[in-house]
């Protein structure tokens, strides 16, 4: 019998590594695999492979190699760009003030939230509209005389909607103040100058535009101070401590070249399955289930929902059991689903906010599997309506 088809629709969650990515990464696996800290011969290879790839890495974003820091993920570029931009304008004597929004990824949130609670930083957290913009009068509003930093994502990462950067930070800019943006998401998607762009630090995590786990990059333009949180060594002139993990970092380079050159087809390819998404699903549950996110200023690969009193705990396992792979952008746990932050900054009520759905595309996935999956969830989100109601009774 032949093995049914599996469906993977979470690639904002993770993406497979790229065939390229990983043939450019094994060589510094198997060959060279010295310490690029060491002065060998070993050493020195390792090294210029990783300052090559800063150099690629630098050159893509239109930036300078050393505005190019390796991190070990994407939270951690957070938490670096958010805690070092605070920790240091704290020490030269400098503002005490930052600025967020209601829908920021916990690496940006909770850092914020922990500096405003343990270290006695004021924090603005803003708040965005039904679809999840922010209002830049809003938040140049929010800004006072003491503040050091904007944190403002790109795209949001449950229900995709793109936020207005470029007039953020030109607002940003003409306060002296800083911008930093969570670009996870929405790094593969659009190009970027960062020498012409008002974005001062940018973080980035390769394993969303297949390239692999366990690297993270973070953008700092020139001039910009950051205390490390991570300390022991001088790597990435002392910015962040640690073993530089060269083979992932010749992956990185290698993912965000290809992702920059194969830029156009990923959008044309991925647009046309999130679309047949919104409409199918929209179609097949009138009334219970409702779109989130923006329209059409949301990520090309990324279509989110919400289900009218309905656990995505257990609408993710019974898609699971049915082959397919989606994603929530909430705090799912064993048991009961907490309620999305996200979709209650959005205005959601309790009816809705523990029934986020978030489909993601990519380049393996086809009409036939959009096809698919719209059957399979009209069956399975039937099957968990008849147990809940044979619970209730």
């Amino acid at each position: 019998m032949q093995k049914k088809k599996r469906i993977y629709f979470d690639h904002g969650a993770s993406t497979p590594v790229h065939p390229e990515v990983l043939k450019a990464m094994l060589p510094h696996l198997m060959e060279n695999y010295g310490n690029s800290s060491s002065t060998h011969e070993y050493g020195r290879l390792a090294y210029r492979a990783l300052e090559r790839s800063r150099e690629t890495i630098a050159s893509l974003l239109h930036a300078q190699p050393e505005e190019i820091i390796f991190t070990g993920c994407g939270s951690e570029s957070d938490n670096l760009a958010v805690r070092g931009v605070m920790w240091a304008a704290r020490a030269n004597g400098g503002g005490n003030h930052l600025i967020v929004s209601a829908i920021e990824h916990s690496a940006v949130m909770t850092t914020a939230e922990q500096l405003r609670d343990l270290h006695d930083f004021d924090l603005t957290i803003l708040p965005v509209d039904q679809h999840g913009l922010i209002d830049p009068t809003q938040l140049e509003a929010a800004i006072r005389p003491d503040t050091v930093l904007i944190s403002i994502m790109t795209a949001n990462n449950e229900v995709g909607t793109m936020e207005p950067i470029e007039e953020i930070g030109r607002i940003a800019r003409a306060r002296n103040v800083l911008f930093h943006s969570d670009a996870v998401q929405a790094i593969a998607v659009r190009r970027w100058d960062m020498a012409e762009m008002s974005i001062d630090l940018m973080s980035i995590a390769p394993h969303k535009f297949y390239g692999t786990k366990g690297i993270g990059l973070l953008y700092a333009k020139k001039g910009v101070e950051l205390i490390a949180g991570l300390t022991g060594g001088g790597q990435e002139n002392g910015r962040r401590a640690g073993t530089s993990n060269v083979p992932f970092a010749v992956g990185a380079a290698k993912a965000l070249d290809l992702a920059m050159a194969e830029l156009d087809e990923r959008n044309a390819h991925c647009l046309p399955l999130r679309n047949q998404l919104i409409e199918g699903l929209l179609a097949a549950f009138p009334g219970e289930c409702v779109l989130t996110g923006h329209p059409t200023k949301r990520l090309p690969h990324n279509a989110s929902f919400a289900f009218r009193h309905l656990n995505i705990n257990d609408l993710l396992m019974h898609l699971d059991m049915a082959g397919i792979a989606a994603g929530s952008g909430s705090a799912c746990m064993s048991g009961d689903s907490k309620p999305s932050p996200t979709l209650e900054a959005l205005g959601l009520d309790s009816a809705w906010t523990k029934g986020g759905l978030r489909l993601t595309v990519g380049m393996q996935n086809t009409t036939d599997d959009v096809a698919s999956f719209l059957e399979a969830i009209v069956t399975v989100v039937a099957r968990l309506r008849r147990l809940a109601g044979f619970i209730a009774e």
